[in-house]
């Protein structure tokens, strides 16, 4: 790879000294932060609830499926609605709706009136609201942040969310542990104080987040953008949801790489869902493993983070032949994970797939932030989101069910040659190699 860097005029401030005098970046930092530690809360509490009053996987699943299958299915139309209506207006509105919903939440605990039906239903409005927050927050920092500060940004609030994978369900789990340590043995309702404390923390958070958000003044990205956004009023959602798709489809680029990627997360990232767990049972079925595979992977996907954010035009030649390289690096990393009997190995080579995965994350994500139109980016974002938070998941219940009759290492091996099979097809018959760093484009008119 080779670095290509321009030099800083002599009295322009280093990015990130530049980025962290901008108020505006801060407080949005400050707060997202908060919320992503905050929602690490609710995803030891909310589970740990259902056992508690239930015993019962099924009913564990159902909680997850209410949370998670309104948010793919209503992300695409969260992106219409982020579009029509501002990124900050339905991201501030999202925070304060999980604010009253887990204050409901955390009433019922302490007043022993909590019921599983209720737990069902808050996790049901908590899974459509993310479906609209999701969007939101992702579309937001092009409008607080200068674009040659946008991929630095984007650097910094990746690689923060990424900590807050490792430091939330330590200090929720923990949180918990302490509470319920010093629990009285003849009180019967005492067992959940730890957890009405977990889900405290996470309301706490988005009011918060939400005090921050609204100190952050938003910038208008292009002129021409507003009399998009009012002639959009006119037509309904879902024809703002098919423009946004058909805006995606016609930008050949664009439609070139979310195929590509949805081809990666049905036949590799959902399967790797399911293998993860069956990696850890294979070494020496114990949790403690399952843990550190998944702390590894994670503290290798913030190390590629950190470095795209220190090196941002770190490219071979283009952005797509980098993108196409990684892959294919990524894919022959796979194959040994089937074979090996204890977890260091294991371990070591889910962080090197988790670095060059987090660097890709960042260099992608603010590719689709530079080049897709404002009135847009809602949309397109929506649409990137939902094909690695609705297609993984599909893929990964039917890999649960293919894994009956085949062995693990058949299944990395096919995750390792099916990637490699996909980098191939695009390098041959895909202009993906030829994606260079993005422009920002214009809607259609009418969009």
């Amino acid at each position: 790879m080779q670095t290509t860097n321009s030099q800083s005029p002599p009295n322009e401030a280093p990015a990130s000294n530049a980025l962290f005098q901008d108020k505006n970046f801060v407080w949005m930092l400050i707060g997202g932060i908060t919320s992503m530690l905050g929602d690490q809360f609710t995803m030891i509490a909310l589970p740990w609830l259902v056992l508690q009053l239930s015993n019962d996987a099924a009913q564990l699943g159902l909680a997850l499926a209410l949370l998670g299958v309104p948010r793919a299915v209503l992300i695409l139309i969260g992106g219409a609605v982020v579009d029509r209506y501002s990124p900050k207006r339905v991201l501030m509105l999202s925070k304060h709706i999980n604010t009253a919903l887990l204050l409901i939440l955390i009433f019922a605990i302490l007043s022993a009136h909590i019921q599983l039906w209720m737990l069902h239903a808050i996790a049901l409005a908590l899974g459509i609201s993310t479906a609209f927050s999701i969007p939101s927050g992702s579309s937001m920092l092009p409008r607080v942040v200068s674009k040659e500060h946008l991929q630095k940004a984007n650097g910094m609030m990746l690689s923060l969310r990424q900590v807050t994978f490792f430091l939330g369900p330590i200090m929720a789990g923990g949180l918990i542990a302490l509470i319920d340590h010093n629990k009285t043995s003849t009180s019967t309702n005492s067992t959940y104080y730890g957890i009405a404390a977990a889900f405290a923390f996470d309301c706490f958070s988005y009011a918060f987040s939400a005090w921050t958000l609204s100190r952050v003044q938003v910038r208008t990205l292009d002129a021409n953008a507003n009399p998009h956004k009012e002639s959009s009023k006119k037509t309904g959602l879902l024809t703002d949801t098919i423009d946004g798709l058909r805006y995606c489809w016609n930008d050949v680029m664009l439609r070139t790489c979310f195929l590509y990627w949805s081809a990666i997360a049905f036949f590799v990232m959902g399967p790797l869902q399911i293998a993860m767990p069956l990696l850890a049972q294979h070494i020496n079925n114990s949790a403690s493993t399952l843990g550190l595979l998944g702390g590894t992977h994670g503290a290798g996907t913030l190390v590629g983070m950190v470095f795209a954010s220190v090196f941002p035009r770190l490219r071979l030649g283009n952005l797509g032949r980098t993108l196409l390289l990684v892959d294919a690096i990524i894919a022959l990393l796979f194959a040994p994970l089937g074979w090996v009997d204890s977890s260091w190995p294991a371990a070591s080579l889910l962080f090197v797939i988790g670095l060059l995965g987090g660097f890709l994350h960042v260099a992608v994500f603010t590719w689709i932030q530079s080049r897709v139109a404002p009135n847009m980016l809602g949309r397109t974002m929506s649409v990137f989101m939902f094909i690695f938070m609705g297609i993984g998941p599909i893929s990964a219940a039917i890999t649960g069910y293919v894994m009956q009759h085949f062995s693990l290492s058949q299944l990395f091996g096919a995750s390792s040659v099916l990637l490699l099979v996909i980098v191939i097809i695009a390098i041959i018959v895909t202009p993906l190699k030829q994606m260079e760093e993005a422009k920002p484009q214009q809607a259609p008119a009418g969009s």
